[in-house]
């Protein structure tokens, strides 16, 4: 790894690249630190010491949201909107056909993305100063909202083109490193959590080492889930075109272990937090218990959190990744799979081993983001980092360091026709 970055760094156009991303990330915080105008930020402190939607929104966003800046919403309204047109690509044929058009297609899904998160970051910049910041809002005008709403949206927006512009212009990946920055902003506040445990002696340097090695394997396991494949072996057989012979080579299709992502973490924290955000707005006794039962960290809401993202691991991998379709695009281009017959005996090959996969990497995501939360139960240290937290934080880092290997590639090529 640091050999890449020490070759990396003697390449012009690399060092170039790097350095734009990292000016990137100077602008991410410095626009993290303007507050919008007109809300009292001293009032909005009490209302992110539960667990509900918003602080899961506050972490991605690196404490944007609950220092109410002008970044507040962060990029989710980005991930919403691309969520939402993944799952439109499947129900819509319009979208379906320019999904399969290339870049031309891709292009204009990329456009109503665009839109969608203006939209998305509107309602919910309408609802954010209305109902968390209703009572901080200075001046109960008209004006005074509009400009709130505003000035979120456009912090949204913001981000949305710093993403694209690092991803044309630095070293790829522009939104995934915009969240990676936001969750590891938090690191120092976390580090010095810790260190005042250990100095009012709630922790001692045994705890520490442990839970640091524990943390550390838990990195190991997210690197093997994240890189983890099984190859399905595929052979394509001769065919002459014109004067010309095409196919007769041998190559795989790379399933991975873990192909949801860390999406299915987002989607269970959200609806987890759901029901807790609802009652904490409701002064009844039975809101108060059901708010409690609910609360972060009980066994009743770790089980469920568990088996929510099992569940919408098989929902987005089935929403991914269609066999009949692989199957078919293998069939028609001449290919098949060793001791399987093209077609529906290849889509039901290939369905078997998505769900045997599917299964493993279902429990292992679900296993990884409850860990934390068990480690931080059972030793009382405040842990720096959630489950998703470190599950967004490697995977970035791992995508990245491959875009860095590729630009690396692309240039030793150029060198060698040169």
């Amino acid at each position: 790894m640091l050999e890449t970055i020490r070759t990396a760094w003697r390449i012009k156009e690399l060092r170039e690249r790097i350095l734009f991303t990292l000016a990137m990330f100077v602008v991410f915080r410095v626009g993290s630190s303007i507050p919008v105008p007109g809300v009292d930020p001293t009032v909005l402190a009490e209302f992110f010491q539960g667990d509900t939607i918003f602080g899961f929104v506050n972490i991605i966003g690196g404490g944007n949201l609950e220092n109410f800046t002008i970044f507040a919403l962060g990029i989710m309204p980005y991930i919403n909107a691309s969520i939402i047109m993944n799952l439109l690509t499947i129900v819509i044929p319009k979208l379906k056909e320019w999904s399969q058009e290339g870049p031309e297609g891709r292009k204009k899904i990329t456009q109503i993305t665009r839109y969608g998160t203006v939209v998305i970051a509107l309602i919910q910049a309408l609802g954010l100063s209305t109902v968390i910041a209703g009572e901080a809002v200075v001046d109960k005008s008209f004006l005074s909202y509009a400009t709130i709403i505003i000035s979120m949206t456009a912090g949204t927006a913001f981000l949305m083109w710093m993403g694209e512009l690092i991803t044309e212009k630095g070293i790829g990946n522009g939104i995934s490193l915009i969240i990676f920055a936001g969750i590891v902003a938090g690191f120092p506040i976390g580090v010095a959590m810790a260190v005042e445990q250990y100095r009012f002696g709630q922790i001692n340097m045994l705890t520490i080492i442990v839970v640091m090695l524990m943390l550390l394997a838990l990195i190991v396991g997210i690197i093997a889930l994240d890189q983890g494949q099984r190859r399905i072996n595929v052979q394509y057989s001769k065919r002459v075109v014109g004067r010309r012979m095409y196919g007769g080579q041998a190559t795989h299709i790379p399933m991975k272990v873990n192909q949801a992502g860390v999406i299915p973490v987002i989607f269970a924290s959200v609806i987890l937090s759901f029901p807790q955000t609802l009652v904490s707005f409701i002064q009844h006794p039975i809101a108060e218990k059901i708010a409690v039962a609910l609360g972060w960290g009980t066994n009743l809401t770790l089980v469920l959190y568990m088996i929510l993202i099992i569940l919408f691991t098989y929902f987005y991998t089935a929403v991914q990744f269609d066999p009949f379709q692989v199957a078919g695009n293998i069939k028609k281009y001449g290919g098949f799979i060793p001791g399987l017959r093209p077609g529906r005996p290849t889509a039901d090959y290939l369905a078997r081993v998505t769900s045997r996969l599917t299964t493993a990497g279902a429990f292992a995501l679900a296993f990884i983001a409850v860990f934390p939360l068990i480690l931080e139960r059972i030793t009382g240290m405040n842990i720096i980092f959630s489950g998703t937290g470190l599950i967004i934080v490697v995977g970035v880092v791992l995508e990245t360091f491959k875009q860095i290997e590729s630009h690396m590639l692309m240039r030793s090529y150029r060198g060698f026709m040169k």
